[in-house]
This record gives structure tokens, C-alpha cells and sequence, in this order.
């Protein structure tokens, strides 16, 4: 078990995260305070992945308010993966994502890292699931990720918005340094 704590570079927002890996699944469990634009909010949220850190389940609740709850499965042909809602029903637009990304905490970062193992210099562009914070929206983002030092270093590449940083990691891939947005603390 290994916890993280991060707080927002503006002094808004902190959050506190335990993550469970085992040999045949990770968990994350995490609570966050924080505040948009125009909210303070606060936000628990679990994301369940396979050994491959391939994401299974995100589920979030706010504090008071929305909750927000999908499953990811592999679809019938192998590689296309599909979504559902807690109900079952199926989130078709979400159909190719194994990521995602939640926009109040750095954490989701560490999805791709891990899953993607990328050698110095590489680059891989993904689709993920993009959940805003505290609206509970969801939509579909491409983003792309950079090696610049193996386990050390990285770029995000928010493709849709021409969002970069360079994000700095510790050796389990959770963030220490997301310039301008979070950073960890002990």
C-alpha cells in the first residue's frame, strides 16, 4: 500500500490517495477537497484497474451531490473496449478508452505512465475518459504522452486543447511535480 497527498499550486485543493497493487488488479482510493472557477467541492473516488493498469471501473461521489459510476469490459472482437454505466447500460461514445482522466487531481497521470511503459523519446497519443470536476461531465479526449526520462519524466499533451506540461514522477509513477497545477507534499 503506498499513499500520496497533493496539493493545488494555488492553494485551493488538497488531496490525499491510497493505492492498493496487487498481482492481479491496483485500486485507488482518494479523497479530495477543492475548488473550481466557481465551487468548493469535495470528491472521493476509486478507480479499479487489471495488472495492466488498464482501468476497470472509475467511480466518483461528491460530497452532497452527483456520483458517477462506469465499468470497462473487453468488447466481443478483443480490442475494442466497452463501457456501461452502473446500470448496465452501455456508454457506446466511451467505446476505445482505457484511461481516464479526472481534472481535480494529478493522479490519473499515472494511468498511462504505468500502462504504457514508453522508452525515451517515444510518444503514444490515447483516448481517454475525461470527467470534469464537480460537474461529473463526461467525455471523450485525446491526449498523448512523451518519455523524456524513463520513470522520471514526462509530457502531457492535452491534444484538444494545446494544453502541455512536463510532469515530473517517483519511481512509482505518481506525480511530484505537475508545473503550475499540483505538487506532491508529504
Amino acid at each position: 500500500m503506498k499513499a500520496a497527498r497533493w496539493a493545488k499550486q494555488d492553494g485551493t485543493g488538497l488531496e490525499h490517495l491510497v493505492l492498493n497493487e496487487a498481482a492481479d488488479a491496483i485500486v485507488i482510493e482518494s479523497a479530495i477537497v477543492g475548488e473550481d472557477e466557481a465551487h468548493a467541492f469535495g470528491l472521493v473516488y476509486r478507480i479499479e484497474c487489471d495488472a495492466r493498469w488498464q482501468v476497470t471501473r472509475l467511480a466518483l461521489k461528491l460530497a452532497g451531490g452527483a456520483s458517477l459510476d462506469l465499468h470497462r469490459r473487453e468488447g466481443n472482437n478483443g480490442d475494442a473496449h466497452a463501457w456501461s454505466d452502473a446500470n448496465g447500460e452501455p456508454q457506446d461514445s466511451l467505446r476505445g478508452c482505457i484511461d481516464v482522466d479526472i481534472t481535480a487531481t494529478p493522479f490519473t497521470n499515472t494511468l498511462p505512465i504505468r500502462r504504457l511503459q514508453l522508452a525515451r523519446g517515444e510518444r503514444r497519443v490515447i483516448r481517454v475518459v475525461y470527467v470534469r470536476v464537480p460537474e461529473l461531465s463526461v467525455s471523450v479526449v485525446e491526449q498523448a504522452y512523451t518519455c523524456i526520462e524513463p520513470n522520471h519524466r514526462y509530457r502531457y499533451e492535452g491534444l484538444d486543447t494545446g494544453f502541455t506540461a512536463d510532469i515530473t514522477v517517483d519511481e512509482n509513477g505518481l506525480v511530484l511535480d505537475y508545473p503550475g497545477l499540483f505538487k506532491r507534499v508529504a
